[in-house]
């Protein structure tokens, strides 16, 4: 059983915050104040949760903590009022930060992965997707209450999103919300062979055959996706791959909730939660008949869209912290920390590949920045925008790319506020007459079209 020391917790959530990190086998060590939580780490080496309710005195906590300390693995709690702490705790130096209310699952993984990036073993060099949810943004703190209705059914899940959005993640949190839950399948359709796709999902092909499936019912194999998904999840990508012929065998499937084995000829239950991931346009492909209209209904009970990137920005000085130390120790170097002007340039900039083109940028930043900080200069040498895009490049020096970035930069937030300069200034955080300056000298017009997003449209309307 791992144990941890907490300090800062409001008395009013311990019990609940005890039982829930008991159930996945973490103990807690309560501290109130920081000299007790020091006698406690003197004693024995814990990983370490402050809870930033405090703000600034509790982020104070954590420096005196690590002075008495020798590289801890410390945590931070923030409040969904407090979004901004996120990055405060990312500066300061935590491994990760949990939103309030603390989960016991959440935080027994963070510290495994913590101790494998410690000993760099078992760390995988390119995640297929990120391993936790992070909601620190009204956007997902939304999604979160959508994932709890979810959890508590059986019924078809379909999780529309862009590419890159956590829609696996989503999908395997509502699979682990129940502490018994069978397997979680996954099955691409895009990726699997069409002529593959009845033995791979089925097992058997349809048939004519006596008893139950002279009823209608679909026949499967012990092996198959279906049959190893029953207590559990399936999880299904790229719907509208699957030949019509596939989707109406499935269709089907989901509505009787029983099959016929094809070993034996009894009658089974097939107790799956479906879950579908899908593109944005998931409407027009069913109009299009890509998707059959009974298939949809059956994998869409719930609906759940998951946000791009952009429209959650709190969460991403979180994030970009977990891919730099996933990077790190993927590399086997000790873990490298963002500045705060390096943080803000990512946290602003549009990444329309979501977090997969997040996790590429620091890929190349950590790889070229020297030391452990990694700053504005390491992240604008290798970036530029271009038409709603981040492209990695690596022209001309240091000074150029910075020109260049601030000059792409004030260029949109300028087009974003109609050219009103004051409101522009306040958005970039700086003076007028340092904008203004800095219009001069980068040669940046106020009708100047922007290089990334789209150009607002007067309608009018304030």
């Amino acid at each position: 059983m791992n144990s941890i020391l907490y300090l800062g917790c409001p008395d009013g959530e311990r019990i609940e915050t005890e039982r829930a990190l008991a159930a996945a086998s973490v103990s807690v060590v309560w501290a109130d104040n920081v000299s007790y939580a020091v006698s406690q780490l003197q004693r024995r080496d814990m990983p370490i949760v402050l809870d930033l309710s405090r703000g600034d005195a509790a982020l104070a906590h954590a420096r005196e903590l690590k002075s008495h300390s020798a590289e801890p693995i410390m945590f931070a709690v923030v409040d969904e009022q407090r979004p901004d702490l996120t990055m405060e705790a990312v500066l300061a130096g935590f491994a990760d930060v949990f939103a309030r209310p603390v989960g016991g699952r959440r935080v027994a993984r963070a510290i495994e992965r913590e101790r494998a990036f410690e000993s760099r073993e078992q760390v995988r060099s390119a995640p297929a997707h990120v391993d936790e949810l992070y909601r620190h943004s009204s956007a997902m703190r939304a999604v979160v209450k959508l994932i709890a209705r979810a959890a508590a059914m059986r019924a078809g899940v379909m999780i529309r999103g862009e590419s890159s959005t956590g829609r696996h993640t989503i999908a395997r949190t509502i699979h682990g919300s129940q502490p018994a839950a069978g397997a979680f399948v996954a099955l691409d359709f895009a990726a699997t062979d069409v002529a593959q796709l009845d033995g791979q999902l089925f097992g058997a092909p349809a048939r004519p055959a006596t008893g139950g499936a002279a009823r209608g019912l679909e026949i499967v194999s012990r092996g198959s996706s279906i049959y190893q998904a029953r207590g559990g999840t399936l999880f299904l990508q790229n719907v509208s791959e699957a030949p019509t012929r596939v989707q109406a065998r499935l269709a089907r499937l989901l509505r009787d909730r029983e099959a016929v084995l094809a070993d034996g000829g009894e009658t089974v239950d097939i107790d799956v939660r479906p879950i579908a991931s899908v593109d944005p346009g998931v409407d027009a492909m069913v109009q299009e008949g890509r998707i059959r209209d009974d298939l949809f209904r059956r994998l869409s009970v719930i609906r759940i869209d998951a946000p791009s990137l952009r429209n959650r920005r709190e969460d991403i000085p979180a994030l970009a912290n977990y891919f730099v130390r996933e990077i790190c120790a993927s590399r086997h170097v000790p873990p490298k920390m963002l500045s705060r002007s390096a943080l803000s340039l990512i946290a602003a900039l549009p990444w329309r590949g979501n977090a997969a083109e997040l996790r590429s940028l620091l890929d190349q930043v950590a790889a070229t920045a020297a030391g452990r900080t990694i700053a504005l200069e390491d992240v604008l040498a290798q970036v530029r925008l271009d038409e709603g895009s981040v492209v990695l490049q690596a022209q001309g020096t240091l000074r150029q790319a910075r020109a260049r970035f601030e000059r792409e930069y004030i260029a949109t937030v300028l087009e974003q506020h109609d050219g009103r300069i004051s409101e522009a200034a306040k958005a970039l955080g700086i003076q007028r007459t340092n904008l203004y300056r800095k219009m001069r000298a980068l040669r940046v017009t106020c009708d100047r079209r922007p290089v990334f997003g789209r150009r607002r449209q007067k309608t009018g309307q304030p």
